[in-house]
């Protein structure tokens, strides 16, 4: 059974669309659609990233319904090289 949502999706274009979501009560994932594995560098033992093995409860189904307007699509008008302080 699919548990659809709605969400707004960014790449190329923000459009909104109709996407599935994790299953809440997962044993595997908890509800986050997928299982991290962190790993190491194998000499020194430092973080080097993550790992995302996605959970077979959830799917990669979405289903994009409309552009939102520029107005809407919060996109920077021009760039300050001003602190944010």
């Amino acid at each position: 059974m699919m548990r659809i949502r709605l969400r707004v999706l960014g790449c190329p274009r923000r459009t909104l669309a109709l996407i599935d979501t994790a299953r809440p009560a997962c044993p595997n994932c908890r509800g986050t659609g997928g299982i991290a594995h962190d790993y190491g560098h194998p000499e020194t033992g430092e973080y080097e990233g993550t790992h995302w093995e996605p959970c077979p409860c959830s799917t990669l189904w979405a289903l994009p319904l409309l552009p939102l307007p520029a107005c809407l699509r919060r996109t920077p008008r021009g760039y300050s090289n001003e602190p944010p302080f």
